[in-house]
């Protein structure tokens, strides 16, 4: 059986490890491996009655004795005493996994040792989906493809609010996307070789205006009355105040604000005449919505001009 051994390989800092193979009269084979290098170091020792040594990969001679038949400049002997043919491979890169065999000629017969190098890679993902606005109901697709040795996994979670696993791997298929499901994806690949590698996708979902909350007012003539209006919209809604079928516009008396997701209808001094019914319209390309909003005259103030009215509402 051969010895297999596994390499962590690293785009700047190639890779570091030391095979350690001990040939002597019991045969045996020990595995070394120093994470503190950049290079792999094949070890064989021999005892004085070694004839002949030579250094294979793949049936390719590298070193025969000491003349070197390999022309890569990384590859070199390393020889600490006379009893030591060790085959040292600098900046270890992933073509070089594969099986390495110390063959030795003794006076009685041949002998040979095996060792299988495996090269592992970290998760590198080097394509993922660019930021995307969609408009909701639409169908999305996010890419994230990764390399690596082994195959590294790849999963996908929505950052926010729940950050709960997704069902996805190179690609994440979302149906219908709804304006809950915007937000900030994670694309995650392991092999579980070093550090995950990862990567985000931001999705914005369009939506038409959705007026969330009205405020009317009560307010007695002469003071300051404010309606507001509250819409949620992807891109951000435009507002506009109508009374009746004439649209609002600033005035001495009165003054519209826009303050975000939220306006503000602004009556500086209410007079009888402001009394009544206003409509809300927000609106963004996707749509249109609207609301109706009232500004109306303090129930002891009308109590105090009306006393019959107490005995008609009592």
């Amino acid at each position: 059986m051969k010895p297999t051994y596994s390499v962590q390989f690293h785009n700047r800092c190639h890779c570091y490890c030391y095979f350690s193979i001990y040939l002597l009269f019991s045969f045996f084979v020990c595995l070394y491996c120093a994470h503190h290098t950049c290079s792999c170091a094949h070890r064989c020792y021999v005892d004085d009655k070694v004839s002949r040594v030579a250094w294979l990969n793949r049936s390719n001679i590298i070193f025969a004795g000491q003349d070197k038949w390999s022309l890569d400049p990384r590859v070199d002997l390393v020889t600490k005493g006379q009893l030591e043919y060790s085959l040292r491979i600098q900046k270890v890169d992933v073509y070089d996994e594969g099986s390495y065999t110390c063959s030795i000629q003794t006076k009685q017969k041949p002998k040979t040792s095996h060792v299988y190098l495996i090269v592992q890679v970290p998760a590198n993902i080097y394509k993922v989906s660019e930021d995307i606005i969609v408009n909701e109901g639409s169908n999305v697709t996010l890419t994230c493809l990764a390399s690596g040795r082994p195959d590294p996994a790849i999963t996908w979670r929505l950052l926010n609010p729940s950050a709960e696993p997704l069902d996805g791997e190179e690609y994440l298929d979302i149906i219908g996307i709804m304006r809950n499901q915007a937000g900030r994806y994670e694309c995650k690949a392991s092999n579980d070789v070093a550090t995950p590698d990862v990567k985000y996708v931001n999705v914005v979902v369009n939506y038409p205006p959705t007026i969330q909350k009205t405020q009317s007012s009560e307010t007695p003539v002469g003071r300051l009355g404010m309606l507001q209006c509250d819409a949620n919209a992807v891109p951000k809604p435009e507002f506009e105040w109508y009374r009746d079928e004439k649209r609002m516009t600033n005035t001495q008396s009165i003054n519209i604000q826009i303050l975000g997701t939220t306006t503000i209808l602004v009556f500086t001094n209410v007079s009888e005449e402001d009394y009544g019914n206003y409509t809300c319209v927000a609106t963004n390309r996707l749509g249109i919505q609207n609301a109706s909003v009232f500004l109306y005259i303090a129930v002891l103030v009308m109590l105090h001009k009306c006393p019959l009215c107490w005995l008609i509402w009592s």
